[in-house]
């Protein structure tokens, strides 16, 4: 081999040396400085993706809860106008036979009330009617009857109350 064979080949493994090195340093320094801070932030990664998901699991669960309540309260709200409802329906009923029970008296008061406001009518229309006939009945026997006609009469009158004391 000559000189220049030689340094050819001490050139190509000098370069392939000097790779070799080179790649062996990047190796060095990935692993020794850049590995870890690629590992750390893929940690502090994993860590924030894994808070994310337990954040996220347990607002679900939140999510589930209050969905729960508010059926709850969707339910209590059905259940409380339902009870509202029969006690409103139930008041109504009350008052209205409370009503009823009361017109029914004031009827039956106001037929008793008309009743005797009839009867009184009657005794007046009967007293007034008795009245104007003595009335009528004087003024038409003092122009028909004289005194010896009244005489007589009370004499038949007399005579018969003693008939009927003494028989």
């Amino acid at each position: 081999m000559n000189d220049t064979q030689l340094y050819f080949h001490i050139a190509v493994w000098s370069q392939i040396v000097s790779s070799i090195v080179f790649i062996a340093v990047l190796v060095f320094m990935w692993e020794r400085w850049v590995m870890p801070v690629v590992l750390a932030a893929q940690e502090r990664s994993n860590r924030q993706i894994a808070d994310a998901e337990r954040h996220r699991d347990e607002v679900k669960g939140a999510l589930e809860a209050l969905h729960a309540e508010i059926e709850t309260a969707r339910h209590d709200a059905q259940l409380i106008e339902q009870r509202a409802n029969a006690r409103a329906e139930h008041e109504r009923e009350a008052l209205l036979k409370e009503a009823d029970d009361a017109g029914e008296r004031v009827l039956t008061e106001a037929g008793r009330e008309l009743e005797r406001a009839i009867a009184a009518a009657r005794q007046l229309l009967r007293d007034q009617m008795l009245e104007r006939a003595l009335g009528l009945a004087r003024s038409d026997a003092a122009q028909r009857v004289d005194p010896d006609l009244d005489t007589r009469v009370v004499e038949r009158f007399t005579h018969s109350l003693e008939h009927a004391v003494r028989g």
